[in-house]
Protein backbone atom coordinates (compact mmCIF):
# COMPACT_ATOMS: atom_id res chain seq x y z
CA UNK A 1 0.00 0.00 0.00
CA UNK A 2 2.89 2.28 0.75
CA UNK A 3 3.96 1.77 -2.76
CA UNK A 4 0.86 2.87 -3.97
CA UNK A 5 0.84 5.96 -2.18
CA UNK A 6 3.73 6.90 -2.75
CA UNK A 7 3.31 6.14 -7.07
CA UNK A 8 6.37 4.01 -7.13
CA UNK A 9 3.89 1.03 -7.91
CA UNK A 10 0.80 0.78 -10.00
CA UNK A 11 -2.54 -1.53 -9.49
CA UNK A 12 -2.74 -4.34 -11.80
CA UNK A 13 -5.18 -6.54 -10.05
CA UNK A 14 -6.86 -6.34 -6.82
CA UNK A 15 -8.74 -8.52 -4.11
CA UNK A 16 -12.33 -8.16 -5.20
CA UNK A 17 -13.62 -8.98 -1.79
CA UNK A 18 -10.87 -6.52 0.39
CA UNK A 19 -11.00 -3.10 0.56
CA UNK A 20 -8.38 -0.71 2.97
CA UNK A 21 -10.22 1.59 4.84
CA UNK A 22 -9.37 5.33 6.20
CA UNK A 23 -11.76 7.16 7.91
CA UNK A 24 -13.01 8.81 4.69
CA UNK A 25 -12.23 6.65 1.81
CA UNK A 26 -11.76 2.87 0.82
CA UNK A 27 -9.07 1.82 -1.60
CA UNK A 28 -8.98 -1.36 -3.41
CA UNK A 29 -7.12 -4.75 -1.82
CA UNK A 30 -3.58 -5.23 -3.77
CA UNK A 31 -3.05 -8.66 -5.43
CA UNK A 32 -0.68 -7.77 -7.77
CA UNK A 33 1.52 -4.65 -8.08
CA UNK A 34 3.93 -3.43 -10.99
CA UNK A 35 6.74 -1.10 -9.31
CA UNK A 36 7.29 1.97 -11.39
CA UNK A 37 11.07 1.59 -11.69
CA UNK A 38 12.69 -2.23 -10.47
CA UNK A 39 15.92 -2.28 -8.55
CA UNK A 40 17.67 -5.51 -9.40
CA UNK A 41 17.62 -7.91 -6.04
CA UNK A 42 19.52 -11.07 -6.20
CA UNK A 43 17.22 -13.60 -4.96
CA UNK A 44 18.48 -15.42 -1.61
CA UNK A 45 19.43 -19.09 -1.93
CA UNK A 46 16.30 -21.21 -0.11
CA UNK A 47 18.49 -22.48 2.71
CA UNK A 48 18.70 -26.40 3.34
CA UNK A 49 17.37 -27.27 6.62
CA UNK A 50 15.35 -29.79 8.43
CA UNK A 51 11.87 -27.68 7.94
CA UNK A 52 12.30 -26.72 4.08
CA UNK A 53 12.95 -30.41 3.62
CA UNK A 54 9.63 -31.49 5.28
CA UNK A 55 8.17 -28.18 3.67
CA UNK A 56 9.02 -29.22 -0.39
CA UNK A 57 7.93 -33.02 0.55
CA UNK A 58 4.49 -31.54 1.61
CA UNK A 59 5.25 -33.44 4.90
CA UNK A 60 4.53 -36.63 3.55
CA UNK A 61 6.76 -40.14 3.60
CA UNK A 62 9.08 -39.88 0.13
CA UNK A 63 9.05 -43.90 0.50
CA UNK A 64 4.82 -44.74 1.72
CA UNK A 65 3.53 -41.18 1.11
CA UNK A 66 2.12 -41.04 4.27
CA UNK A 67 1.81 -37.50 6.75
CA UNK A 68 -0.21 -38.93 9.43
CA UNK A 69 3.19 -39.70 11.42
CA UNK A 70 6.11 -38.30 12.89
CA UNK A 71 8.84 -37.68 9.77
CA UNK A 72 12.42 -37.57 10.34
CA UNK A 73 15.18 -36.96 7.41
CA UNK A 74 16.64 -39.90 5.01
CA UNK A 75 19.59 -39.47 3.19
CA UNK A 76 18.68 -41.33 0.19
CA UNK A 77 22.58 -42.69 -0.53
CA UNK A 78 23.62 -42.69 3.40
CA UNK A 79 26.78 -40.68 4.86
CA UNK A 80 28.60 -43.76 5.65
CA UNK A 81 28.62 -43.98 1.74
CA UNK A 82 29.55 -40.95 0.86
CA UNK A 83 26.05 -39.36 0.37
CA UNK A 84 25.74 -34.89 1.18
CA UNK A 85 23.67 -33.48 2.94
CA UNK A 86 22.19 -31.32 -0.39
CA UNK A 87 18.57 -31.04 -1.97
CA UNK A 88 18.77 -33.91 -3.87
CA UNK A 89 19.75 -36.12 -1.44
CA UNK A 90 17.68 -35.66 1.22
CA UNK A 91 13.61 -36.42 2.02
CA UNK A 92 11.22 -37.06 4.33
CA UNK A 93 10.53 -40.30 5.44
CA UNK A 94 8.72 -41.89 8.53
CA UNK A 95 10.40 -43.28 10.87
CA UNK A 96 8.92 -47.07 9.99
CA UNK A 97 10.33 -46.56 6.58
CA UNK A 98 13.51 -44.86 7.18
CA UNK A 99 14.49 -48.00 9.74
CA UNK A 100 13.32 -50.22 7.18
CA UNK A 101 16.16 -48.14 4.39
CA UNK A 102 18.57 -48.46 7.19
CA UNK A 103 22.05 -47.53 6.07
CA UNK A 104 21.17 -48.93 2.85
CA UNK A 105 20.28 -47.15 -0.74
CA UNK A 106 16.42 -47.70 -1.85
CA UNK A 107 17.40 -50.16 -4.19
CA UNK A 108 19.63 -52.06 -2.12
CA UNK A 109 16.47 -52.26 0.57
CA UNK A 110 13.63 -52.57 -2.50
CA UNK A 111 12.27 -49.47 -1.96
CA UNK A 112 11.12 -46.89 -3.99
CA UNK A 113 11.08 -43.24 -3.69
CA UNK A 114 7.58 -41.74 -4.80
CA UNK A 115 9.49 -38.39 -5.62
CA UNK A 116 12.39 -37.36 -7.18
CA UNK A 117 14.02 -34.81 -4.64
CA UNK A 118 14.68 -31.40 -6.02
CA UNK A 119 15.93 -27.57 -5.21
CA UNK A 120 12.91 -25.63 -4.69
CA UNK A 121 12.12 -22.61 -5.77
CA UNK A 122 10.84 -19.13 -4.89
CA UNK A 123 7.24 -19.78 -6.51
CA UNK A 124 6.85 -23.23 -4.86
CA UNK A 125 7.78 -21.74 -1.58
CA UNK A 126 5.08 -18.68 -2.45
CA UNK A 127 2.27 -21.12 -3.04
CA UNK A 128 3.44 -23.54 0.18
CA UNK A 129 2.86 -20.72 2.69
CA UNK A 130 0.31 -18.59 0.93
CA UNK A 131 -1.84 -22.48 0.69
CA UNK A 132 -3.02 -21.42 -2.04
CA UNK A 133 -2.34 -19.20 -5.26
CA UNK A 134 -4.95 -16.89 -6.65
CA UNK A 135 -5.99 -17.43 -9.71
CA UNK A 136 -5.00 -13.56 -10.68
CA UNK A 137 -1.49 -14.55 -9.72
CA UNK A 138 -0.43 -17.30 -12.26
CA UNK A 139 -0.31 -15.06 -15.46
CA UNK A 140 2.69 -12.85 -13.71
CA UNK A 141 4.60 -16.25 -11.85
CA UNK A 142 4.31 -18.97 -14.67
CA UNK A 143 5.56 -16.91 -17.30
Amino acid sequence: MVLLFLGKAELVENRDDRVVRTISRSFPWPSVIRLSSYITVPYKKIILTRKNILKRDRHRCAYCGRGDVTLTLDHIVPKSRGGTDTWENLVAACLPCNNKKGDRTPEEAMMKLRVKPYTPNHIMFIKNSTGRLEEKWKPFLFH
